[in-house]
């Protein structure tokens, strides 16, 4: 079987092997690719059965100008850059990566937060600038520094990722609630399940762990930001669009939200003109809670196994 993967970079920069698709078939890897262009993806995929993308767009005109396409592979759990549909309708299976990265994206949701709490890079970079060497106190801070112990953390969303956030909130001395529609034992352990507007109204900090669906789409709005604590602090490094950017930006310079801290935003890469790139307090990384690379090895171990279930004839982790 002929494998292309559309745009491999990501999620192997060079410190990780394709070995493992290599032994399934004839591999042709792309690092990058065009995130517009369906011409590309065509003329990239020729006559291969399997395709793997990460980010590059698996539309209906792919799958029709594509008729040698048997498998579809996504290096990731979200899905949407595939039409799922239009490959069902070709008895194509689409997979993706459920469960990979759990503990690091709880990791860096408390790490967005403790950042928040004690600006760590800034007053490094105050000392590497020769500030504490100067200063006329022994020592100096720029920013308030915020203790957790007693505080309220809310998580929206308690799958394994919200409460692997939750277990590390819980170890640092705060209250978690807890918001979801399927509430569990192993969540209860960690957390009083409540409403969703007793989580905004009770909560210290907010970490946003939902999926996104049409229901949650927009969660974080100026509605939902109303019944909040003023001062509330919000984190999200699940999916930017769970949050309506214009209303958090605003606020964020209101004040009515302390700080934000973000892995996620609505359109990645983001754009010049997000006005959370000039809000007040608001901390913003690349999307790369899932990057440490144990997340990616496992990832990559997913991928292969996959596909080798595929080849089977008992394709797992099947979306559509």
């Amino acid at each position: 079987m002929k494998i292309v993967i559309l745009d491999g970079y990501t999620e192997n920069p060079g410190d990780l092997s394709w070995e493992g698709f290599e032994k399934l078939g004839e591999l042709t890897v792309y690092s990058r690719s065009s995130l517009t262009d369906p011409q590309e993806a065509i003329s990239r995929i020729d006559n291969a059965g399997a395709v793997i993308t990460n980010k590059t767009p698996i539309s209906a005109e792919v799958i029709k100008a594509c008729p040698s396409i048997k498998y579809i592979g996504v290096l990731a759990t979200g899905y949407n850059v595939v039409d799922s549909a239009a490959a069902r309708a070709r008895d194509i299976p689409v997979c993706n990566i459920p469960t990979y990265g759990t503990a690091a994206v709880g990791q860096f949701a408390m790490a967005l937060l403790l950042e928040i709490c004690h600006h760590i890079g800034h007053h490094d970079k105050a000392v590497h600038d020769g500030r504490w060497e100067h200063n006329d106190d022994w020592c100096f801070w720029d920013y308030p520094l915020i203790e957790l112990a007693g505080k309220t953390m809310g998580v929206s969303g308690f799958g394994r990722i919200g409460q692997v956030t939750g277990t590390i909130a819980k170890a640092m001395g705060m209250k978690v609630l807890a918001f979801d529609q399927y509430p569990n034992d192993s969540g209860r352990a960690i957390a009083a399940y409540v409403s969703l507007d007793d989580l905004f109204a009770g909560s210290d900090v907010i970490a946003v762990h939902c999926p996104l669906f049409p229901e949650t789409q927009g969660i974080i709005n100026k509605n939902n930001i109303a019944k909040m604590k003023d001062g509330v602090i919000i984190l999200n490094n699940s999916r930017g669009p769970l949050v309506v950017e214009q209303d958090l930006a605003d606020a964020l310079n209101s004040g009515k939200v302390y700080a934000a801290g973000l892995d996620v935003v609505s359109t990645e890469p983001i754009r010049g003109d997000n006005p959370l790139l000039t809000a007040k307090n608001c901390i913003i990384t690349p999307h790369i809670s899932w990057a440490p690379r144990e997340s990616r090895s496992r990832l990559m171990d997913i991928a292969v196994e996959n596909l080798a279930a595929f080849i089977r004839g008992s394709p797992v982790n099947v979306v559509n």
